[in-house]
């Protein structure tokens, strides 16, 4: 039997707005590439103690109401993958987000950006905040305009921004899986030069680092095919923004973080780096889980 991939089941936390659009939009690309199914979920406010029920006509209402706007959400979805789509009850979206992909299986979720940001940019909002501080699975994070992007550009790269922090050997295991799903180019791009203490040469700085992201890519060419596509990068400059803005990233990439080492046992924690690479990368970022949540540990 084979190991599942980390993408066999997606939760898209799904709204009626741009950011529910985008998040389709790239789930979709990454259905068609890993052969996952989608699963459409849109997170209505649950009912707290003590609170007044609402007229049952009312409550009727919004619930077509929501059924209404995931059909529009499905509709999206290209012909030949599988989707569902549901309506769930929550404290909170991330609350409900996260509970769905509990009871789905699912192994990621994936959001758009909030309102206000820029075209190709990221932005946190409310959701998208509490869902990289407390989900136990990977979540995506979409910049605003993905369902710009052209379905027939699918996913071209997988980017994983590796240090020597805990937690890094699940970032690499993520990517391995990811790349032998979807059978696309990995590159490895070290932080390793960035974390080291101020006041070193240029010349120590990069050496570290080569060496680093060599031992990294030996690590993960040997658990893909031989005839895997995969190189290392060093990230230079005068930091994790300036660094990661002089990099290339193509259309159909995605990049792959570790969650903070301050975060709890299986749940995800965004960190400073990740937080300053959002500010100027320009595809989805899957933030990863320093450690195994039980229902992936169980099926790998």
């Amino acid at each position: 039997m084979s190991t599942p991939t980390p993408t066999d089941r997606i939760v898209v936390g799904y709204t009626a707005t741009k950011a529910g659009r985008d998040a389709v939009a790239f789930a979709s690309r990454l259905a068609a590439a890993s052969g996952a199914g989608l699963h459409l979920v849109l997170v209505l406010p649950a009912q707290k103690p003590g609170i007044v029920p609402p007229d049952a006509g009312y409550e009727r209402l919004v619930r077509e109401q929501a059924a209404g706007w995931l059909r529009d959400g499905a509709a999206e979805v290209p012909d030949g993958i599988a989707h569902r789509a549901h309506v769930r009850y929550g404290e909170s979206v991330a609350a409900g987000l996260v509970d769905a992909a509990d009871e789905l299986g699912a192994s990621l979720i994936v959001v758009g950006a909030a309102d206000g940001g820029n075209r190709g940019r990221h932005r946190l909002g409310t959701t998208t905040t509490e869902l990289v501080h407390s989900s136990d699975v990977p979540v995506a994070l979409v910049p605003r305009g993905a369902r710009r992007v052209p379905a027939e550009t699918g996913v071209t790269r997988l980017t994983a921004a590796v240090g020597e922090r805990e937690g890094t050997e699940l970032l690499v295991d993520q990517t391995i899986r990811l790349a032998a799903a979807t059978g696309v180019p990995v590159r490895l791009l070290s932080l390793v030069a960035l974390d080291l203490p101020a006041g070193l040469d240029t010349g120590a700085i990069r050496t570290v680092g080569d060496t680093h992201a060599q031992d990294v890519l030996a690590e993960v060419r040997a658990a893909l095919p031989a005839d895997a596509d995969v190189a290392a990068v060093v990230a230079t400059g005068d930091g994790i923004e300036d660094a990661a803005s002089h990099l290339e990233w193509e259309a159909g990439e995605i990049v792959l973080v570790g969650s903070s080492r301050l975060a709890q046992p299986r749940r995800l924690f965004l960190g400073s780096t990740a937080a300053r690479m959002l500010r100027v990368v320009t595809v989805p970022m899957i933030v990863v889980p320093r450690t195994r949540s039980e229902r992936e540990g169980a099926s790998a």
